[in-house]
C-alpha cells in the first residue's frame, strides 16, 4: 500500500518516543506531524486534517481521553491510543471516549505499524458501507449514515464502539455470532488485546437498550456467543 498521501498526528509528550515512532513512519512512506501535549494537538488537527491519530493517554494539561473526546465530536479519523497503564478499565476509558484501538508501552513497531494498517482499512470498509442506510430490529432503528439510534420515540446515546457492536449484531440477526467474530469484525483482525472485551461491551449495551427499557435484544448462547433476536422472523 502507498502511504505517501497519508498524514499521521502523533501525540506523545516523551520526545525521544515520539521521534523514535516519527521516524519510524517516515521510513514506511508516511507524512508525520508531532504535538507534544494535548493543546497543540487539537491546533495541529485542525490544520493538518490527519489520516490517523496515535496519541498517548498521559499527556500534560489536557489528557488524552479529553483531546479523544473533542476530536470526535467533529470527526471520525482513526485514533489509537497509546498508555503505559495496562489495566482493562483503562484502555475501556479510551475505547468508550472514542478511540478505535489501543497499544500498551512498550511495544514494537511493528504492532503501531499493524494496528495503523488495521484502523485504516476499518474506515475505508465503513466509508464504502455507508450507502445502506438504516438497520431495524423490532422497534429498534440503527441510521448508519448518521450514526443514531432509536428506539421508538427514544434517542439512544452509544459510543462509537457500541453503535458498531450493536451494527453489526443486527446485520446478522437471529444468528449467534462467536467472540472472536465479533473481536474480528467490530475490532480489526489484528486486534491483540484481551476478548472479554466483548464482553463489556454487550454489557454496556444492555445497560443503555435492554435493561433501560425492558425489552431484550441481545441474547446469549453459553459458551458459544451473541444474537440480536427478531421475533418477526
Amino acid at each position: 500500500m502507498d502511504n505517501s498521501a497519508l498524514k499521521v498526528l502523533i501525540v506523545e509528550d516523551e520526545v525521544k518516543l515520539a521521534r523514535f515512532v516519527e521516524l519510524e513512519l517516515k521510513h514506511e512512506g508516511y507524512e508525520v506531524i508531532v504535538a507534544n501535549d494535548g493543546r497543540s494537538a487539537l491546533e495541529k488537527f485542525e490544520e493538518e486534517a490527519p489520516k490517523i491519530i496515535l496519541l498517548d493517554l498521559m499527556l500534560p494539561g489536557l489528557s488524552g481521553i479529553e483531546v479523544c473526546r473533542r476530536i470526535r465530536k467533529t470527526s471520525d479519523v482513526p485514533i489509537i491510543m497509546i498508555t503505559a497503564k495496562g489495566e482493562v478499565m483503562d484502555k475501556v476509558m479510551g475505547l468508550d471516549n472514542g478511540a478505535d484501538d489501543y497499544i500498551t508501552k512498550p511495544f514494537a513497531i511493528e504492532e503501531v505499524l499493524a494496528r495503523m494498517r488495521v484502523a485504516l482499512k476499518h474506515k475505508r470498509t465503513s466509508a464504502a458501507a455507508e450507502g445502506e442506510k438504516k438497520l431495524t430490529v423490532k422497534d429498534l432503528t440503527l441510521d448508519l449514515g448518521k450514526r443514531t439510534v432509536k428506539l421508538g420515540e427514544h434517542n439512544i446515546d452509544l459510543t462509537k464502539r457500541e453503535f458498531d457492536l450493536l451494527a453489526y449484531l443486527i446485520k446478522n440477526k437471529n444468528i449467534v455470532i462467536s467472540r472472536e467474530q465479533i473481536l474480528n469484525k467490530v475490532w480489526g483482525y489484528d486486534y491483540f488485546g484481551e476478548t472479554n472485551i466483548v464482553d463489556v461491551y454487550v454489557r454496556y449495551l444492555r445497560t443503555k437498550i435492554d435493561d433501560k427499557y425492558n425489552e431484550k435484544f441481545i441474547h446469549t448462547i453459553r459458551g458459544v456467543g451473541y444474537y440480536v433476536k427478531d421475533d418477526e422472523e
